[in-house]
């Protein structure tokens, strides 16, 4: 009998610490009204001096872990999506390994910008249905806010903390219908986040800050994220009618509502965590799923397309049926 893997447990962390579109206000040119009307944006939330990628995901793996019942040693694999890792290396990955006391799996991190948790679950689920392992965490974690120039108005808008958490298990019938990745690296220079340290001599002076020309981010994105929905449903022999729910990275909602627009969606089946969260990268795609999932909207046996794009560029879909 074939494996499938299939979604057993979810969960989520975001910081106390809330930064709104008013604080912003006071210290760099712009405004409640201006931000919301561009982005959907009206806070977001900021990780304390003591949290990091690994603390917050490990919140998020543990409610993730009590939902599907089982203990932490029974995970094969850590798959952790970040492009803000307490540490170079090790990775989070294995410091979150050693957070939740599990010695016998592996552990390993992901970069692939705000595609990474789709990424993750690509890879997690080729691990399941190859029969390699029965039980894997996937997470995605960010501290984006220490990445983020706070004068710069054009990105310290969007920007926020937190962990997403999906733990699949083998199963009998299929959960994960199909994933799709891609990348495409001649755009590096739309949005990149510099290494001073590991910088070629002629940027050794740029600051470690995220850069991002927006307006040509936003038109790659649109036209991308539309082509990965037809490539899903045809490789699924499915119509936009059999989507119940959308899931999408929380980058701009303006981006969500051309996405819906293509599937034939209301924007009621879009989950949209945006408002209050902002984007938080890798994280942003297994919090909304978490946040749908615990408060009853996605049911058992619905239809959900999650989605991606970011810095690569990167773009990702993954079909499942819940």
């Amino acid at each position: 009998m074939a494996n499938h893997s299939r979604v057993i447990g979810t969960g989520g962390y975001l910081p106390e610490t809330i930064r709104s579109n008013d604080e912003l206000s006071q210290t760099v040119d712009t405004s409640d009204s201006w931000i919301f009307e561009r982005t959907g944006i009206k806070s977001r939330r900021i990780a304390g001096e003591h949290e990091g990628a690994a603390s917050m995901a490990e919140i998020a793996a543990r409610q993730a872990i009590a939902m599907a019942g089982i203990e932490p040693e029974d995970i094969d694999a850590i798959i952790l999506a970040t492009g803000t890792p307490d540490r170079v290396y090790p990775s989070t990955a294995c410091l979150l390994q050693f957070r939740l006391g599990i010695k016998q799996c592996v552990a390993f991190d992901v970069q692939a910008a705000c595609s990474g948790s789709i990424f993750a679950l690509s890879i997690a689920d080729q691990y399941i249905k190859t029969g390699v392992y029965r039980t894997v965490l996937v997470i995605g974690s960010e501290v984006c806010s220490r990445v983020v120039d706070w004068t710069d108005r054009g990105t310290c808008i969007l920007f926020g903390d937190g962990a997403g958490a999906v733990l699949l298990g083998v199963s009998d019938t299929p959960g994960i219908l199909s994933t799709h990745i891609h990348s495409d690296g001649q755009y590096e220079d739309l949005l990149y986040l510099p290494n001073p340290q590991c910088a070629l001599p002629a940027n050794v002076d740029e600051p470690g800050f995220i850069n991002m020309r927006g307006n040509e981010v936003f038109k790659v994105a649109v036209n991308t994220l539309g082509r990965i929905v037809d490539e899903t449903l045809e490789a699924n022999n499915m119509q936009k009618s059999d989507i119940d729910w959308l899931v999408p990275h929380q980058a701009n909602i303006r981006i969500i509502e051309a996405t819906a627009k293509k599937l034939k969606m209301s924007m009621q089946q879009g989950v949209v965590t945006l408002q209050d969260q902002g984007n938080t990268s890798s994280a942003s795609v297994l919090l909304a799923l978490n946040e749908a999932v615990r408060d009853g909207r996605i049911q058992r046996g619905q239809v959900v397309l999650l989605e991606a794009f970011g810095a690569g560029f990167t773009w990702g879909s993954a079909l499942i049926k819940y």
